[in-house]
This record gives C-alpha cells, sequence and structure tokens, in this order.
C-alpha cells in the first residue's frame, strides 16, 4: 500500500496514520481520496475531455451499460407498440426480462468474485467475507438475504415505474424523440442519465438518512457494511420506491425507449456492479473495468458521509464528504452521534 502524497495543496498525512488506514482495509486507493467531480471551478476543458473520453470512448462501465440497453431494445422488450394498453403478457415479458438482467449480474459478479475468488483478494476493499449463520439476515445469511430483496421487491418495483413509463410514451403523455429527429439531444440525455440518476440519489439518500426513515426503511440495506454484488439492489420495499423515482424524469423530459432502458441498467445491474466490493476488475493483472468505489464503500462503513458519488460535488458543497482520514472518520462519527444521539 503506498503512501498518501500531497493532492491539490493537502498536506501529505502523517505515517502513523495511514499505516491504521491499512490495518483497518484490505486495500484502500491513494488517501486523502482526491476531487474527481467534473465540476470543479473553474472548469477545465483538458479534464473534461479526459473524463469524457475515459466513460464514452473507451470499454468502460457505462459503454457496457449501454451496449445492454440496445441489445434489450431490439431483442428483449416488448415495442412500445405492444404497450398502448395494459396487458399482462408484454408486463410479464418485461418482468421476465428485468428479473434475468439482475439476476445474470449480480449472479455472474458474486460467482466470480466470491464463489471463483476470480482475482482473490486484490483490490478488495473488506478483509472479511459475506455474512453467514448470523440472525441478523433473513435466512441467517447475508447473499441469500440480499437476493431476497433484490429479486422480490426490487424486481416488481423496476418493473412497475418501466411498464408506466412505457405506457405512457406509447400513448402521448410523455414527450419523445428519435435519434433522427434530435440526434444531439439524444446523444446528450444518454450523458446525462448518468448525471441525474447522482443528482437524484444524493438527495433522496440524505432523506432517507433521516432518522426515522433510516431505522424504518434504510437501515436494511445498511445490514451490508462489507457489501456484495447482491447488496447494490437489496432495499426496503419503501427505500425501492424511492430509489427508482429517478426513472420520473421520462415523464417530463423528451425521451427514447433507449433512454429509459439504459436508465432501467443503471440503476439495476448498475448497483450490483458498484458494490461489488473490489475497485476494478483484473485480467492478466491489468484493471480493466472500474467497478466498486471506496468513497462508497466509506459510506458503507461510517454511514453519514459520502451520500452521491464522487462525480457530483454536493458531498462536498454540503460538508458531508469522507476523504478516507481519520480526521474525516472523527467528524464523521460526531455528525451521527448528533443525529441519532
Amino acid at each position: 500500500m503506498t503512501d498518501a502524497t500531497t493532492q491539490m495543496g493537502q498536506t501529505t498525512a502523517p505515517q502513523e496514520q495511514m499505516e491504521d488506514m491499512s490495518r483497518e482495509w484490505n486495500y484502500h486507493p491513494e488517501l486523502p481520496l482526491d476531487n474527481p467531480s467534473i465540476f470543479k471551478w473553474p472548469p477545465n476543458p483538458a479534464y473534461l475531455a479526459g473524463w469524457l473520453a475515459r466513460n464514452w470512448l473507451t470499454l468502460s462501465e457505462r459503454v457496457l451499460m449501454l451496449g445492454l440497453a440496445l441489445l434489450l431494445y431490439f431483442f428483449f422488450y416488448p415495442s412500445l407498440e405492444a404497450a398502448q394498453s395494459f396487458a399482462l403478457g408484454w408486463i410479464a415479458q418485461v418482468y421476465v426480462v428485468n428479473f434475468a438482467i439482475i439476476a445474470l449480474t449480480a449472479g455472474t459478479l458474486h460467482w466470480y468474485f466470491y464463489i471463483r475468488k476470480g482475482q482473490g483478494k486484490r483490490l478488495k476493499f473488506e478483509r472479511r467475507e459475506q455474512g453467514k449463520n448470523n440472525s441478523l439476515w433473513n435466512f441467517s445469511d447475508q447473499v441469500k438475504d440480499n437476493m431476497f430483496w433484490s429479486l422480490g421487491s426490487g424486481v416488481a418495483q423496476l418493473t412497475l415505474f418501466q411498464v408506466v413509463t412505457m405506457w405512457l410514451m406509447a400513448n402521448g403523455h410523455t414527450p419523445t424523440i428519435t435519434f433522427a429527429s434530435n440526434p444531439i439531444w439524444f446523444l446528450a440525455f444518454l450523458v446525462i442519465i448518468p448525471m441525474w440518476s447522482a443528482f437524484h440519489f444524493y438527495w433522496v439518500h440524505r432523506l432517507l438518512h433521516q432518522p426515522f426513515l433510516y431505522k424504518r426503511v434504510h437501515a436494511l440495506h445498511h445490514r451490508n457494511v462489507n457489501i456484495g454484488p447482491w447488496s447494490g439492489f437489496s432495499m426496503h420495499p419503501v427505500e425501492h420506491f424511492i430509489y427508482l423515482t429517478t426513472l420520473c424524469v421520462h415523464w417530463v423530459v423528451a425521451s427514447h425507449p433507449i433512454h429509459l432502458i439504459f436508465h432501467i441498467v443503471f440503476q439495476g445491474p448498475g448497483a450490483a456492479m458498484s458494490h461489488t466490493g473490489y475497485e476494478d476488475l483484473l485480467i492478466k493483472d491489468k484493471r480493466r473495468l472500474a467497478l466498486g468505489t471506496f468513497y462508497h464503500q466509506l459510506h458503507h462503513r461510517y454511514y453519514e458521509c459520502n451520500y452521491g458519488n464522487q462525480e457530483m460535488p454536493w458531498d462536498r458543497w454540503f460538508g458531508t464528504f469522507h476523504d478516507g482520514s481519520p480526521e474525516a472518520t472523527a467528524e464523521t462519527r460526531a455528525r451521527k452521534k448528533r443525529m441519532f444521539g
């Protein structure tokens, strides 16, 4: 593990503090965490161009999710014409496809990282294995518990939002576009959807951390301190509903079914990818695909910090950013004590 170095004008962390962090984690990136937000001020055109290239011009997580969305649109989901009236056939088709993509994504990642142990513990944040024989979990098993909530309430509510949105699109109750009618907005909205998702997630996530909702709803997801692929979409039904209201943007903003499906993939299978518990997928000892982030891993360890993601500046702007340092841990614990007593 390398020592933290001076970044962005910050002073190098003391050696003993970095050694403490190395004892706490199996792996962590260089600390303190830098600010990778695309909303830095003043704007940096070179940084923005690099961010765009990394996310959209290479084999990135987003490119893979867009590829899956195109595959689903052309070959698996029903057409908008079929969605003009509510009917069991096409609704069941949407449900089965959603069940399959959640199960295959989370299941494949869990098999590779936790059953086959495809890269051992390299780039794994936590030392511990996932929980078993513990009454904290339904079925006394963390993975089975997470599967139950993901494939039960999760798939059902994802399907509900998708079915309603498809019906609205099919009947002209929400604005729609095609690539031919508006190619610039068509491509731009694909880039904007993850940003909108991050904006929405920060604010609903902060809402879910208010003591009343946290104790009754969000605590179910936060039983996953040591996260895995099945943890990402494992939530209380009320949280699933709140989390998936991000899809309502398609009710008011002009979009195409491909945008909706990309958004579906981003919220469902994407949650499994971002909760693998590993920073990157290694192939022949080279980092080939970014997966989880230490930024969000800190949230699962310390709770009242890093409510959003690294791309958006909200945690930094509103004082809830944890940069991985012992000082940030102390501040986060004090915030939690003020919130919950």
